[in-house]
Formats: structure tokens, C-alpha cells, sequence
């Protein structure tokens, strides 16, 4: 039943949908970061940007931001991200984009997070001469990133199915590979079903383990 998947690396696919999901979430967690406390900054110029970029990223499809990324960037600008190789290129201009499109979401499930955090602690933080800095990194960020730890999840796990838009720029990850055995062979049903449960087996772990991360560190008020 399965000898149409023998010529066809079906690891290697999911593998580099894996590195794609692990690099765009660490990359996505650190932009992300940066934007929230941009968006609760006390400058408004830093304000005004965060939540511009907010606002107009989450608004614009993520195919158009990856195949920008390839043609504008790559094909237009001539930026190969320290690479010559094409397919690290596209390999790297998929990040590129899954992190400017993901940290936009992150930014604001951070941005709840840091709302349920008491004024309180912030006006003590400053009385006893904390900078701005400071409050955010000692008081309010530990806290904020303990309560919305099931909603970064959720992030997460759009983002593992989103890297599937990495095809567009042909990125060998698995949803490319899908479309090229569909092309190929006569399984319509039983290929899509494959695919289908790889993406199960990598998403619903995650799910189940952040979930009980976010039960064990959450903050009791």
C-alpha cells in the first residue's frame, strides 16, 4: 500500500518543516518581546511603531509577506542572507518572513500577559528607583510570560501548520513534497492522510505538553 512513498524523502521533508518551526519560533519569540514592550513603552514615538506594526502585519495574508520576501528582497534586492546557495536562501527568507508574521501575534498575546500584571508592582518597582527597563525585564516580563503561556502555544502551533506557505518560495518542507507526490501518484486520499497525520504528530505533543507547562507555572492571584 505504501511503496509509492520508496524515491521519496518523507523525513527529510517533515525535518526541515521541524527547522523552520524551531528557528521562525525563536526568532518570533525575540521580536515579539521587543515589539510588547515597545507597545507598553512610555516613548511615543516606540509606542506608535510597535502598534503600527502590529496593526499592519496581522492584517497582511503571510503568503504575500514570504513571496515578497523571495522576489523583493532575493530576486530584487539582491539580499542572500550570507548564502549563496539558492535553496538556504529560500530556506532563510522563509524565516525571515514566518518571524516578521508570527512576532506580530506574539506581541500581542505578550501584551495580555503584561495587562494582568497589577499596577501596583510596576508604581513599587519605580518607587524604589527602578528605570523603565528594569521594571519590565525584573517585574513585569517574568510575570507576563507565566500567564500567557497557553496562548504562545496556540501561536506556536499555527506556526508549525503556517510553515506550510514556505512552498511558495519552494522550500522543500513537507507541504511542498506533498504537492509534488500528488502530482506524481495516483493516491489522492492516502497521501493527504500522511501528511495530515505527520502534522498531528507534531503539533498535538506540543499542545499537550505547554499545556501543562502552563497549568504548573501559572500565576496564582
Amino acid at each position: 500500500m505504501f511503496d509509492f512513498l520508496e524515491g521519496y524523502d518523507l523525513l527529510g521533508a517533515f525535518w526541515t518543516t521541524v527547522q523552520l518551526t524551531v528557528y521562525s519560533a525563536i526568532g518570533s519569540l525575540i521580536w515579539g518581546t521587543l515589539l510588547a514592550s515597545m507597545r507598553v513603552s512610555p516613548v511615543p514615538l516606540m509606542r506608535g511603531f510597535g502598534t503600527a506594526y502590529v496593526n499592519v502585519v496581522r492584517n497582511i495574508p503571510l503568503t504575500i509577506i514570504i513571496v515578497f520576501a523571495s522576489l523583493g528582497l532575493f530576486q530584487t534586492l539582491g539580499i542572500t542572507l550570507g548564502s549563496e546557495n539558492f535553496d538556504t536562501i529560500n530556506f532563510r527568507l522563509a524565516v525571515l518572513g514566518l518571524i516578521a508574521y508570527t512576532s506580530a501575534f506574539v506581541c500581542e498575546a505578550l501584551r495580555s500577559g503584561i495587562n494582568t500584571v497589577p499596577v501596583g508592582q510596576a508604581e513599587a518597582a519605580r518607587a524604589i528607583g527602578l528605570n523603565f527597563t528594569q521594571v519590565l525585564t525584573l517585574v513585569i516580563l517574568p510575570q507576563a510570560f507565566r500567564s500567557v503561556v497557553g496562548p504562545l502555544a496556540n501561536v506556536l502551533i499555527a506556526l508549525t501548520k503556517n510553515t506550510t506557505v514556505a512552498a511558495a518560495i519552494g522550500v522543500a518542507e513537507a507541504a511542498f513534497l506533498m504537492k509534488e507526490m500528488i502530482e506524481n501518484e495516483a493516491q489522492l486520499i492516502l497521501i493527504s492522510a500522511i501528511f495530515a497525520f505527520g502534522f498531528v504528530c507534531l503539533t498535538l505533543p506540543t499542545g499537550l505538553f505547554l499545556g501543562w507547562v502552563s497549568k504548573k507555572v501559572a500565576v496564582k492571584r
